[in-house]
């Protein structure tokens, strides 16, 4: 009613309703923060970039790291069984680069975002994350997907959290054979339990270009697996160290964290791009 989206809101410093408008004029906005390292004009201040910018991804884009060819263990769909996981652990995140064997399903990489918004639902309501500000709201999955094809997009927005495992596109998806002879939720939750199975099994991520995510460790310390249908997506992995633990601790209570790249706080990030029809499987605590 107010015609305000949400994810705008925070952006508003006066707010004017369309009927105060023909009097007062529109809402106005505040004063954008300057997120580049160095103001421009007579200014000599250092300002922070913020993590998710789009300074903050060029120089990102910019930037090397050690390989991830030096910590990711690469195997074929057959060889990642149980035997595999009990003989030597899963300590390492494991590289899949073909889907047979893994008794892995997914639709073809013709599937696109409209299909996903008619499987799913256009009216289902996604948390949606503003790159930029690194910031979660929600909206309509069919608001998303015009976003999507948008061709005069202003902000950066990635949908993470899509569960899908209650909608029809169910049906289309079936994880790993390895990831279902694991899941606790799958093989140990009472049937008649009170609260009932949580919906945690299967996520849809629907990412643009300059698209990021802080570094965070997964909710409960799960294990976690990522399968890229179409496009690549890139991973910056830090080993899960006690003093790389330390290091996050301090990092992620920061009143600042949100102007600090973690991986400049420790030894090694590795990169690991991984590209369409490739499947990573990222162990327990790895940032």
């Amino acid at each position: 009613c107010v015609e305000v989206d949400e994810d705008d809101a925070p952006d508003i410093d006066i707010y004017h309703c369309p009927n105060c408008e023909k009097n007062h004029g529109k809402s106005t906005l505040k004063k954008k923060k300057n997120w580049s390292k160095h103001d421009t004009g007579q200014s000599t201040d250092i300002k922070a970039v913020q993590n998710g910018s789009q300074v903050f991804i060029k120089e990102l884009r910019s930037r090397t790291f050690p390989s991830a060819d030096d910590v990711v263990v690469k195997l074929s769909g057959g060889q990642l069984t149980m035997d595999y996981l009990e003989d030597g652990g899963f300590n390492e995140p494991l590289l899949v680069l073909k889907k047979e064997g893994l008794g892995l399903s997914v639709p073809p990489p013709t599937f696109y975002i409209s299909d996903v918004e008619n499987y799913v639902g256009p009216d289902v309501g996604v948390d949606v994350v503003d790159v930029t500000k690194q910031t979660d709201s929600k909206m309509k999955l069919k608001e998303f997907v015009d976003f999507y094809y948008s061709t005069n997009r202003k902000k950066v927005l990635n949908v993470i959290n899509l569960e899908f495992s209650d909608t029809r596109m169910n049906t289309m998806v079936e994880s790993p054979h390895i990831v279902r002879q694991l899941s606790w939720v799958e093989n140990y939750w009472p049937d008649d339990a009170l609260l009932g199975k949580p919906k945690v099994t299967k996520y849809c991520l629907i990412c643009v270009k300059d698209s990021y995510t802080d570094f965070h460790i997964e909710c409960g310390g799960a294990s976690v697996w990522y399968h890229v249908l179409k496009g690549e997506k890139i991973f910056f992995l830090i080993k899960p160290t006690s003093a790389n633990l330390s290091l996050y601790e301090r990092w992620r209570s920061s009143s600042n964290h949100s102007e600090m790249f973690f991986a400049d706080q420790v030894d090694k990030c590795y990169k690991c791009t991984l590209k369409q029809g490739q499947t990573l499987f990222i162990p327990s605590g790895i940032f």
